[in-house]
């Protein structure tokens, strides 16, 4: 099958030139040459085994974490953040979370089951699905500490099981089979911990009291540099507020960019590139951005 093709065994919605500052948290990004919603797991095996091998393939999930240029992505954009969102207590501490599971949903309903810790997934926008690719955290918490397997699909549509050993992960980086996304994982918690829904009410107070929620954004754009952090940094640098088009170094929190007229990618972009330089010239550290920048420059 082609892209611009879908069989009749497939029943999800495979849409053309789809404008991706559609469903990118910055609101910024071009189009998807294909943007295909699954309608279930099996549904998306039968696309992706009917899938020409030459179309490039692209995994999407809430788009919390991701810069998508002007210029947009070739081939096919697949989202599951609509479809693979269950969640279910499998084991007196375990959980079966799927990819498309909002990550403050997920600390929610485990705190309901008395799950702990897992209040610091509030602190992680997006989906699970994001949260396992980046070994996202917040709060002294990360992704990875809490799994016990994962489910993954190939190119192909063969579906795997995986241990956290076929990984290599690190601070915000998570490597492992090529041509493999994330399905669902199953998550471990720890007897001992006592979870509480007033630490997760604490927490999501103190991150709308220092971060610009409500605004376009991607979360923080930098990694922590080792013993430092990157919003001090930047900060200290003097670039809160300091704008490039419609893009915004947050005067909130210094670590976010924020759309705050009509961007574009670009814009984005080349702040995220400016803070960069600004921050090596005056304090010798190379902030590695966390977000993800993919697809084509504008024509």
């Amino acid at each position: 099958m082609m892209a611009a093709e879908k069989s009749p065994s497939v029943t999800g919605v495979l849409l053309h030139d789809e404008p991706m500052s559609r469903h990118t948290s910055w609101r910024v990004g071009g189009p998807a040459e294909y943007f295909f919603r699954p309608a279930n797991i099996d549904d998306l095996a039968i696309f992706l085994r009917e899938l020409d091998t030459e179309v490039p393939v692209f995994w999407f999930g809430a788009g919390s974490n991701l810069l998508v240029r002007d210029g947009g992505l070739p081939g096919v954009v697949i989202s599951v953040a609509g479809v693979l969102k269950h969640i279910e207590q499998t084991g007196p501490y375990e959980a079966t979370v799927g990819a498309g599971c909002p990550c403050t949903q997920l600390a929610r309903q485990c705190i309901r089951w008395g799950l702990g810790p897992a209040e610091f997934f509030a602190g992680i926008p997006g989906t699970l699905g994001g949260a396992l690719a980046m070994n996202a955290g917040a709060y002294g918490g990360e992704t990875w500490e809490r799994i016990k397997s994962v489910k993954t699909i190939d190119r192909q549509g063969e579906i795997h099981e995986r241990l956290p050993s076929d990984y290599k992960v690190a601070y915000r980086s998570v490597s492992g089979p090529a041509d493999e996304w994330f399905l669902e994982a199953v998550l471990a918690f720890d007897p001992a911990a006592e979870a509480s829904m007033e630490t997760l009410k604490e927490m999501l107070d103190r991150r709308k009291a220092t971060q610009p929620i409500g605004l376009p954004s991607c979360g923080s754009v930098f990694r922590n540099p080792p013993g430092d952090h990157a919003a001090r940094l930047i900060e200290v640098a003097g670039l809160k507020g300091h704008r490039i088009g419609g893009a915004e170094v947050s005067a909130k929190h210094a670590n976010f960019i924020i759309n705050s007229h009509k961007a574009s990618a670009a814009d984005v972009e080349q702040l995220i590139n400016f803070v960069q330089q600004t921050v090596a010239e005056r304090h010798g550290v190379e902030l590695v951005h966390e977000v993800r920048i993919v697809g084509n420059p504008a024509p």
